[in-house]
């Protein structure tokens, strides 16, 4: 076990999820060839260790050889301080929530947008992103540098389990938030309460399969056992699926 990271999703109650070293590797190899990082990059670290989300920024630093920027608690809860930050030391791999780069959005537009920025990459989790609150920063910088990645995951399945380009494309009257397709070794299903899948258009709840599954609950084995079920769809003896419980 490489650590048991706590979270309480819909109970309130909190249950400790175990996390195999092989996948937090997994997690980046999984997502090499979108991103290719290396030690050229810097990234912030943004988020508290007790988010999920502050396992893709400390091993993606530390797996690629490359710099983590330490961003201070004060400095993270001011957009205009965090943007002064991220073009001092040079950051190119900032991940946020949707909700916290809204606000750096309006204090990015508020300078004019002057400020010169070395993003390669802005990742957005933890949340669900409405794009059209982007567009006064892709109007402003393009959706090129940075490009700007929702990845939607949740603490079960190692942070992140899907991908997906936000583009200018993506503005107008899109509803709902794009989360793209599974990371390499993952599989998606909307499937049943008899764990059948469903056509386009029937709600479902998400399933997510693969490498990416964790080990489980530390200590909780009937809640373990309720949410991680045996995957009817793999040939691989002992795979589960996670049901997120997300529709």
């Amino acid at each position: 076990i490489a650590y048991v990271m706590y979270t309480s999703g819909s109970t309130g109650r909190p249950k400790g999820v175990e996390v195999a070293d092989s996948q937090v590797v997994r997690l980046f190899s999984a997502t090499a060839r979108h991103f290719g990082f290396g030690p050229d990059d810097v990234w912030s670290f943004f988020h508290s260790y007790a988010f999920d989300v502050s396992v893709w920024e400390l091993w993606g630093a530390l797996l690629h050889g490359s710099k983590l920027a330490l961003v201070p608690d004060e400095t993270a809860k001011s957009p205009q301080d965090l943007l002064a930050f991220v073009e001092l030391l040079g950051v190119t791999v900032l991940s946020q929530t949707p909700s916290a780069f809204k606000g750096v959005v309006a204090a990015d537009t508020a300078e004019g947008s002057t400020r010169e920025l070395g993003l390669r990459h802005v990742v957005f989790g933890g949340e669900r992103l409405d794009v059209n609150t982007l567009r006064p920063w892709i109007e402003a910088r393009g959706d090129r540098a940075p490009v700007l990645v929702n990845m939607y995951g949740i603490t079960e399945t190692t942070v992140h389990s899907t991908f997906r380009v936000v583009t200018a494309a993506d503005l107008g009257d899109r509803t709902g938030s794009p989360i793209g397709l599974p990371i390499d070794g993952l599989s998606l299903y909307v499937l049943d309460e008899a764990l059948n899948p469903l056509p386009p258009g029937m709600v479902g709840e998400l399933h997510v399969g693969g490498a990416g599954v964790t080990l489980g609950y530390c200590g909780r084995g009937a809640r373990t056992a309720e949410r991680f079920v045996p995957d009817p769809f793999s040939g691989t003896p002992g795979a589960r699926l996670y049901r997120t419980g997300d529709l």
